[in-house]
């Protein structure tokens, strides 16, 4: 019986290693796709201009220095702006993190009678492309707080040109994507904690605080991971919200270094990488959360 089932078996691993063979063949090339430009901009930032300018920019480099890091640095007046950058994102996560675990636990760990609808809700609000919103948000912003028939309503306007107005932005249109998140993690959750903390007297509060969010710390850390990369790497709404350039994020600090007639690219590539390390940091800290928001509850039904 093992001289059958052994050749069996054999058989049926070498037709599954040419499947497997494909596949991490796949993600390699797909993964080399996607690092190439942060690779080629990464190594061109050590390059100095003329260099690349005469000899192209994929060369085998003659001269590598930090000059372009150093200027990019103080050109662009990259620490005011990192500032701004997290005088928004900061404020802006712990709001959309607070709010949409709120609305999770009451939709999936409470008995209501309009929780389906307002997942519904919840669901086709991510549908809806911000971009369309555009023109109605920007007339709201002028106009909150304000009769519409003064004049010069941006220089007297509310939200306009303020990190408030940005803050909310960013809340109101990724609340409904992290509510959808941990509402589906929270049903994963046994009903039996529920019911153990209501015969221990526990307020709705304390579930919530002690029992609720300790077990949601993986999909809350997933979710502060990539909300903090979607808030830093935003350029749509501070482009559009405001108008003084100290107030600006850092994504748009990169413009500072354009020229009108002539701009060096190696200088805007450092600017890029540096611009792009803090999330690489984020990530990096928060990689066993991040990963672990992303499998646990994968097999669970």
């Amino acid at each position: 019986m093992s001289a059958v089932s052994r050749p069996a078996g054999s058989r049926r691993k070498r037709r599954l290693r040419p499947a497997r063979v494909l596949l991490h063949v796949f993600l390699a090339m797909t993964g080399l796709v996607w690092l190439a430009p942060v690779l080629w901009a990464t190594f061109n930032s050590f390059r100095p201009y003329e260099e690349t300018s005469t000899d192209g920019f994929v060369s085998w480099p003659k001269t590598l220095t930090l000059d372009n890091f150093r200027n990019a640095w103080n050109g662009a007046n990259l620490p005011h702006y990192y500032l701004n950058t997290l005088i928004v994102a900061v404020p802006a996560l712990v709001l959309i993190l607070l709010l949409s675990s709120s609305v999770a636990y009451i939709v999936t760990r409470r008995q209501m009678r309009f929780s389906k609808s307002l997942m519904v809700f919840f669901t086709v609000a991510n549908l809806l492309p911000p971009q369309i919103l555009l023109v109605p948000m920007y007339r709201i912003y002028l106009a909150v707080g304000l009769p519409p028939v003064l004049e010069g309503l941006e220089d007297r306007a509310v939200l306009y040109d303020t990190y408030t107005g940005i803050v909310l932005a960013h809340v109101a249109f990724q609340v409904g994507f992290c509510t959808f998140v941990l509402s589906n993690y929270m049903k994963t959750i046994p009903k039996e904690l529920d019911e153990a903390a209501r015969v221990d007297g526990a307020s709705i509060f304390r579930h919530f605080r002690s029992i609720i969010l300790p077990l949601c710390r993986p999909a809350l850390g997933a979710l502060a991971t990539l909300e903090f990369t979607w808030i830093y790497n935003d350029f749509l709404w501070a482009l559009v919200l405001m108008k003084t350039g100290d107030r600006k994020p850092v994504t748009s600090a990169i413009a500072n270094l354009q020229g009108q007639f002539f701009t060096d690219t190696n200088l805007l590539a450092a600017a890029s990488v540096m611009v792009a390390l803090p999330t690489l940091i984020v990530y990096f800290v928060l990689q066993k959360q991040f990963v672990g928001g992303l499998t646990l509850g994968a097999n669970k039904g």
